[in-house]
């Protein structure tokens, strides 16, 4: 199964041929892609079964549509165990950034958290949940593919600095109550990728 956000609306491909309860049931097969992206522009948290007959096939004629970018980012969790959030754009998130030629999606993601918190030793605990978003950019769609690693640091007291020419103005750890809280006021793939994370 594949779960892609559109702005807050949720389309997950499947091969599960029986109909979801609160989901708006499509066949991979006769959906018109680029007339059902312009139709969820005017949608907010609409939730889409896209059935699909071969799902690894249909996925990757899915993502031929899309301009793809590819991300990494990092769910830091210090000794203290309290997770590193960063406040961009005026909503709570989590770092992460574009992944450079030749670079391997870990260095990535702990290069991206660097950058945008100060965060120092860094180490990767395991691989996450892969996310996937699509956007509108001019007049193109884009589909943001970002891989998740849980990170720890073993430093209790970091001075951080957010990378304010990324729009990031806040960078704090959390306890996990306040994570919990942040999490409800964040993008709905984060809240995705922390719903087991945070349990």
């Amino acid at each position: 199964m594949y779960k892609v956000f559109f702005d807050e609306n949720l389309i997950e491909l499947t091969n599960d041929n029986t109909p979801w309860m609160g989901y708006q049931t499509e066949k991979f097969s006769t959906l018109d892609l680029q007339f059902f992206l312009s139709e969820l522009k005017s949608s907010h948290e609409t939730k889409i079964q896209v059935i699909c007959e071969n799902l690894s096939n249909d996925w990757h004629r899915f993502i031929q549509n899309f301009e793809v970018r590819k991300a990494a980012g990092g769910v830091v969790v210090n000794s203290n165990e309290e997770m590193l959030w960063i406040f961009r754009n005026n909503v709570w998130d989590l770092p992460k950034g574009h992944i450079e030629n030749e670079e391997t999606k870990e260095i990535a993601a702990i290069r991206e958290v660097e950058e945008e918190c100060g965060a120092k030793e860094l180490y990767i605990k395991e691989e996450l949940e892969t996310t996937y978003h699509v956007f509108q950019l001019k007049d193109k769609n884009i589909l943001k593919i970002t891989y998740w690693f849980l990170m720890g640091t073993d430093l209790k007291e970091q001075k951080m600095t957010p990378q304010i020419e990324e729009g990031i103005t806040k960078v704090v750890f959390k306890s996990l109550e306040e994570s919990k809280k942040s999490m409800q006021m964040s993008y709905k793939n984060i809240q995705l990728l922390l719903a087991n994370v945070l349990m």
